[in-house]
């Protein structure tokens, strides 16, 4: 077994559980080495040159740590399963593995749990697991304060967003996916393959399913007047598209080209700013461990 900490993630949070996560695997009959990353790509680069060595990869780390890790193995010929321990500040993508914030109950999943043929995605060829994304709310997860979350929840993601909206300029864009070609001015897009991203949900109105090629696609249009401001507000505390100012669909590959170049985010780290951007989904990409109970209702 391959472990790969990022013991910074989280405000360090994984540090106080690094001995008993240990304990944990080597009790149960593993042999582990450790690696704890230094710098920026560096859980990239050891599980590309290592994975091969490994059966299991685990990660204890925040998204940005899990991001590195899957683009090592996509990037290597490695069939090693991947485990996760989330010990970041969202965990987004541990939330919709049904994997538990708890990190011993997490590294407990890898023991216990089954694997699961997860989809990931493409973005110029540099791999993301489950959200490429520009625009207004981008970094709102980040920026919105740990108080306002606790007390009023998903509402605080929308109120901070929308404060910036008085700055923000809009982003002209073409985007184009299997037959349709969409042309407009966007304050936020998004592509997804999660239940929820920094506090949004899936708008499709079922199950995001992370096994079925298929990525999710959210375009907000620039608000005209205080009207459509306020029905934007309301279609994301609602969880509703609203067909007016948003469009929506499931897709397995698109492309966004503009006149000036946009800022990118991927899995919440800096993806770069791109005049043609192309989007694609990875089926079935790498093999991770979450809950046997989550496998089971996914099939």
């Amino acid at each position: 077994m391959l472990l790969v900490i990022n013991p910074k993630s989280g405000k360090n949070q994984i540090k106080p559980y690094l001995c008993d996560i240990i304990d944990l695997y080597v009790s149960n009959g593993y042999t582990v080495t450790v690696h704890t990353t230094r710098y920026a790509k560096d859980a990239r680069w050891i599980v590309r040159e290592t994975s091969h060595n490994y059966d299991i990869v685990v990660c204890a780390g925040g998204d940005g740590t899990l991001d590195e890790v899957c683009s090592g193995l996509m990037d290597s010929d490695s069939k090693a399963l991947l485990g996760y321990i989330p010990a970041g500040t969202t965990n987004d993508f541990a939330k919709s593995l049904g994997i538990a914030s708890k990190v011993m109950s997490a590294a407990q999943t890898v023991i216990t749990g089954m694997p699961f043929a997860c989809d990931l995605g493409e973005f110029n060829n540099v791999p993301f697991i489950y959200v490429a994304a520009f625009g207004v709310f981008t970094q709102v997860s980040y920026q919105t304060p740990q108080s306002m979350k606790n007390m009023i929840g998903h509402m605080a993601y929308i109120i901070e967003g929308m404060k910036s909206l008085a700055t923000i300029k809009p982003q002209h864009a073409v985007v184009t996916y299997e037959d349709q070609v969409i042309e407009d001015d966007f304050i936020f897009g998004m592509v997804t393959n999660t239940v929820s991203v920094g506090g949004f949900k899936s708008y499709s109105g079922t199950e995001v399913e992370l096994d079925d090629g298929l990525f999710e696609m959210l375009l907000i249009k620039m608000p005209k007047n205080p009207i459509e401001i306020h029905l934007i507000a309301a279609a994301l505390l609602t969880q509703k598209v609203d067909e007016r100012l948003m469009y929506f669909a499931k897709t397995d590959r698109l492309t966004v080209t503009s006149e000036k170049e946009i800022a990118w985010t991927l899995d919440g780290e800096d993806g770069g700013s791109w005049r043609k951007v192309e989007i694609v989904t990875k089926h079935k990409a790498v093999q991770i461990i979450r809950p046997a109970e989550a496998v089971e209702a996914s099939q």
